[in-house]
């Protein structure tokens, strides 16, 4: 059987330390939650340093061991302590797709995503350059559209007919979206299934803007 106890996610509110803290909450697995000082950059401090050399989140410490790419520190937490539901396997026919759109969430959809949200809403203002938010947003339209087309067609989500791991990859990108007020011109299936998502109870504990675990 394998130890369960012992993770230990460096977390901070908005950032993609969410995706991590969602699928944990998935999984109903036991972690502590370790709150890292957002508002300076870089994030946390020299101790922090120690533990993710860019000073970035997430972080996710496992009995000494560390991950700090979101979408890896998904696929290693299914593959070490599943099997789950999360997660579709090679012997599925979806698996394909899941394995797509588990990585379109942040490769597919990083570059639109941030230059946006950094030119519309993170940048000081006179630092925001409206050229390259009206790309970002022309291509972050076209970004809604290839989801809506080709990914929620006749679905509910992504892959496989289930809520996984893809879902909560994407999920996480359109939430910044949502908080830049971006997302209200996505496409009807887009925001249909951006509230499926956000109506689940993993969700509302990923999202929370305290460090403390239920």
């Amino acid at each position: 059987m394998v130890d369960k106890s012992g993770l230990r996610l460096f977390h901070a509110p908005r950032t993609r330390s969410v995706r991590v803290r969602w699928l944990l909450e998935e999984m109903g697995l036991p972690y502590e939650l370790e709150q890292v000082a957002f508002a300076q950059r870089p994030a946390g401090d020299e101790a922090y340093a120690e533990i993710h050399p860019l000073r970035k989140v997430p972080a996710l410490e496992d009995k000494g061991r560390v991950m700090f790419e979101s979408v890896a520190i998904l696929q290693y937490l299914m593959g070490r302590y599943g099997p789950t539901e999360l997660e579709v396997t090679p012997d599925e026919a979806d698996y394909d797709l899941y394995l797509q759109w588990l990585h379109f969430g942040e490769s597919g959809m990083l570059m639109p995503v941030t230059l946006l949200l950094a030119h519309t809403a993170l940048l000081p203002e006179k630092a925001r350059n409206p050229v390259i938010a009206r790309s970002a947003k022309f291509d972050t339209v076209k970004v809604l559209a290839m989801l809506a087309d080709h990914g929620l067609a006749g679905r509910d989500y992504l892959a496989a007919n289930r809520f996984t791991a893809a879902d909560i990859s994407v999920g996480y990108m359109l939430f910044l979206l949502k908080i830049i007020k971006q997302l209200e011109d996505a496409p009807e299936a887009v925001t249909a299934y951006f509230a499926r998502l956000t109506a689940r109870p993993g969700w509302s504990v990923a999202s929370a803007v305290d460090a403390v675990p239920a």
